[in-house]
């Protein structure tokens, strides 16, 4: 048989069981003192009421109200030796009361238990069909979880997740005055005595009990909030109720906005809880009125006044903002003063007015600006056409008629009137062509009045005697203005059509080249100055003093936005600056563009350029942690050495032969030696990292390199096989030493015992090629790659040396021109070469 907390409601009820929450303002307050007092009202109804988990903390007045209600026994759980009693949810739902009472919701179960919080074993108990009435304070919810933490200083580790809270069915706040509250806490009826103390000056203070009570009526509020845009909804109520302050600041993206909205958030502020909304309206077809980047700054600013954005779409402006007031129950409307001249809102009142027309109970607030009522100079449409073609458009249309007239007036018996009517509709197609529209309509209306006084009866006149020929240049005027204006039409298209692939081009290049990589601050200013065939252009970011340049192309370029005849905002700090030419408003969309690709690469070079600066201090930190190493061990042995060879040599007390004095004083040769290789290999990466390296490349040989190279070394242990007749090289001797140095001992120090290390040279091509040739273990090819970087031991073991010289040697091969690479040794090993050029070569 399926249990009720598994299989649905408890047998006998159908549906879930309802939630109501007893939520306190702070510790104290009462909840469970209320909650209790609920269970003896509903008892005394005649309903079924049981405890399933009440916890009195001591409380004399809370422990009272248990008496005459019936308790269930708790489940008993052992935890690392220690008995804990939680909600026995099993036995709850095997007794199936109607109500059950369950103090502390946010509580965190003990391990073992069958949920980890207790708001879950609410839900089972829901479930089933069970009421639950249950009590959780203002601390305990989870959005609220920081706010509690940055007033009292203490981080509540029980919360439950507000939709716990807010799904209830019954919300009661429980709620006690800051000093009513201190004053139960002295009295005894909080906390026990050695506690009271504690408590009121630290938690219970007046100023975190005030802020604790504002927090749960502000979320309180929310949650009847909702419950009333649920019941106006579901009521098909369309007119605001005014409960709570909430202001729409309505926003076109223009200039003005930045004022509108502080003044929406000053104006909200005024009362608390209140909500700060900014909306903007999109046309139908969904394409943006106002830059981007403008409203994306407005934006931000309404979020960083603590409000919310809002973008809806709609055919008319004023109407579509008051439908979204209305729709989330605004009490005020924010609108700017309209930007247009007092003449053309007589033609069309503003979308202020308009706004205060139909927002019925919503008050209209009207706020002016800078650019109120300033009007704006409408700039005529630029034709499609280029200047000479309209000029020969011009000239067609007012001298083509009257050669047309002359002409048909020769021919007046040979012609009628619908050969001339055709004859001068085909002059207006043809000045259309030429002209456009303007051009075209002149001719149309210049070639009615001449076929009305010299071709249409009677002549002479202004006066059409039949209807059929008023009707027929009636036509003749329509149908050239309509052909006319598809011509136009059709020109403009095809030049928008040019337009917009060439920003389309554009764009997609810079999107190309920024993605890649490729471009700098410098190649995008280079490119818009080319692209819009300016006289300069100047990237410029604001300091302390004024302008910096970062990037400037073009002759006599803007040192500063002032003598900018374009300005284009890339960010808060840094701005182009365009000389040459003023542009049209239609290239705004792609300088925008320009400016925001500019904004990315800046942003890019910035995130490289602290890459870069993090890889450098990873290195420095890697140096800095292997030098630490050195000299807690790699320098601390050799020193170690000489020291104790040194104290042989000169102790008194010892009795030492001439066998044990050579011995001590190569032990201490040699020490000596290894201490001055580690010296040497340190200097050179130091000498390497800080760029001091200065080689003096001249024309030498290698046998005043190679034989001092391979010093040192016990005999046998190396052979050298370079030919006397080799050619000279172009290096650094002194370098070029360091390197074969540091490869053979590498090479000496992996070589199997009793195999010597070959050392030889040989002409290839127009370099000679230095062979370092040992039989040792060789080294993986997945390895390899990380050879050469400095504090890399490869497999080596010993526990000698830092693994400095390959670092050391292919930082100084470069530094001399030479090229260092690695081989496998055919039979096992390794086979380090040297590329270097031949002096005749390198010259």
């Amino acid at each position: 048989m399926t249990r009720p907390s598994e299989g649905g409601p408890a047998p006998g009820r159908a549906g879930r069981g309802r939630l109501t929450v007893y939520l306190g303002a702070a510790p104290g307050v009462g909840k469970t003192y209320a909650m209790l007092d609920e269970a003896h009202r509903r008892l005394s109804r005649g309903t079924d009421v049981v405890v399933g988990f009440v916890e009195d903390h001591g409380r004399l007045a809370t422990a009272a109200l248990l008496e005459g209600l019936e308790v269930l026994p708790r489940q008993v759980l052992t935890h690392r030796g220690s008995e804990f009693t939680e909600l026995d949810v099993p036995a709850v739902l095997a007794r199936s009361p109607q109500v059950v009472m369950v103090d502390e919701l946010a509580h965190t179960n003990v391990p073992g238990s069958a949920h980890a919080k207790r708001w879950q074993d609410v839900h089972d108990l829901l479930a089933a069909g069970i009421d639950v009435v249950t009590t959780v304070n203002v601390q305990h919810l989870e959005s609220l979880n920081d706010d509690v933490e940055a007033i009292t200083g203490v981080k509540q580790r029980e919360t439950v997740p507000d939709h716990v809270v807010r799904d209830a069915d019954q919300i009661q706040l429980v709620d006690l005055a800051p000093d009513a509250l201190r004053r139960r806490l002295a009295h005894g009826n909080v906390y026990r005595a050695e506690q009271i103390d504690a408590s009121l000056t630290q938690y219970f203070r007046v100023g975190n009990l005030t802020a604790l009570r504002e927090l749960a009526l502000l979320w309180l509020a929310d949650r009847v909030d909702d419950a009333l845009t649920t019941y106006r909804r579901d009521h098909r109520i369309e007119s605001p109720w005014p409960a709570r302050e909430r202001v729409v600041v309505a926003v076109t993206g223009g200039p003005e906005g930045d004022t509108l909205l502080r003044r929406g958030a000053r104006i909200a502020q005024r009362a608390a809880g209140s909500e700060l909304l900014a909306v903007h309206v999109l046309a139908t077809d969904g394409l943006p009125s106002a830059p981007p980047a403008r409203i994306a700054g407005q934006r931000a600013l309404v979020e960083s006044l603590g409000g919310t954005f809002h973008t809806v779409v709609g055919e008319d402006v004023p109407s579509a903002v008051v439908d979204f007031a209305r729709g989330v129950n605004a009490t005020m409307i924010v609108v700017g003063v309209s930007r247009r001249s007092r003449w053309k809102e007589a033609v069309r009142e503003s979308n202020g007015t308009e706004i205060a027309r139909l927002a019925g109970m919503i008050d209209v607030h009207l706020v002016t600006h800078e650019r109120a009522r300033a009007g704006s100079r409408r700039i005529g449409r630029r034709s499609a056409l280029s200047g000479p073609r309209r000029t020969v458009g011009w000239s067609v249309a007012l001298l083509g008629p009257v050669l047309l007239t002359v002409l048909l007036s020769s021919m007046r018996e040979l012609v009628g009137l619908p050969t001339e009517l055709m004859l001068f509709l085909a002059l207006t197609v043809l000045v259309a062509l030429i002209g456009g529209l303007w051009p075209a309509i002149v001719s149309a209306v210049v070639g009615f009045l001449l076929l009305n006084w010299f071709f249409t009866q009677p002549t002479g006149m202004l006066t059409i005697a039949e209807p059929e020929n008023a009707l027929a240049l009636g036509v003749f005027v329509l149908v050239a203005a309509g052909v006319a204006s598809v011509v136009d039409l059709a020109a403009r298209r095809t030049t928008e059509a040019f337009r917009a692939r060439a920003e389309a081009s554009a764009l997609a290049a810079i999107s190309r080249s920024v993605l890649s990589g490729e471009d700098t601050a410098a190649a995008l200013v280079a490119r818009l100055r080319e692209t819009f065939t300016l006289g300069a252009v100047s990237l410029l970011a604001r300091n302390e003093t004024g302008w910096e340049v970062l990037a400037t192309d073009g002759v006599d370029p803007a040192l500063d936005p002032d003598a900018a005849q374009v300005v284009l905002v890339v960010d808060d700090e840094r701005v182009l600056a365009l000389t040459g030419r003023v542009l049209p408003a239609s290239d705004r969309r792609v300088l925008e563009a320009f400016a925001s690709q500019v904004g990315i690469v800046l942003e890019q070079e910035r995130l490289r350029a602290q890459a870069e600066q993090a890889r450098i201090l990873g290195q420095a930190d890697a140096t800095r942690t292997a030098l630490l190493a050195a000299v807690s061990h790699d320098l601390r042995t050799p020193l170690a050495t000489i020291r104790a060879s040194v104290d042989g040599l000169t102790a008194t007390n010892l009795d030492l032969d001439d066998a044990d004095r050579a011995a001590l004083v190569g032990t201490l040769e040699e020490s000596t030696a290894r201490l001055e290789r580690l010296i040497d290999n340190l200097l050179d990466l130091s000498r390497l990292q800080t760029g001091s390296v200065r080689p003096v490349l001249r024309a030498t040989s290698l046998d005043e390199i190679v034989p001092f190279a391979v010093e040192g070394y016990p005999p046998g242990a190396v052979v050298l096989d370079v030919p006397d007749d080799l050619p000279l090289v172009h290096t650094d001797p002194g370098l070029l030493e360091r390197v074969v140095a540091n490869l053979v001992s590498n090479a000496v120090r992996h070589a199997k015992a009793g195999s010597p290390v070959v050392v030889g040279s040989a002409v290839v091509g127009n370099d000679v090629v230095v062979r370092v040739v040992d039989d040792g273990p060789g080294v993986p090819d997945d390895v390899k790659e990380h050879m050469f970087d400095a504090f890399q031991r490869l497999g080596d073991t010993s526990g000698t040396g830092l693994g400095l010289g390959l670092a050391v040697a292919d930082g100084l091969s470069t530094a001399v021109g030479a090229e260092l690479r690695v081989e496998d040794t055919p039979g096992g090993g390794l086979t380090m070469l040297v590329t270097v050029p031949l002096a005749g070569s390198a010259a």
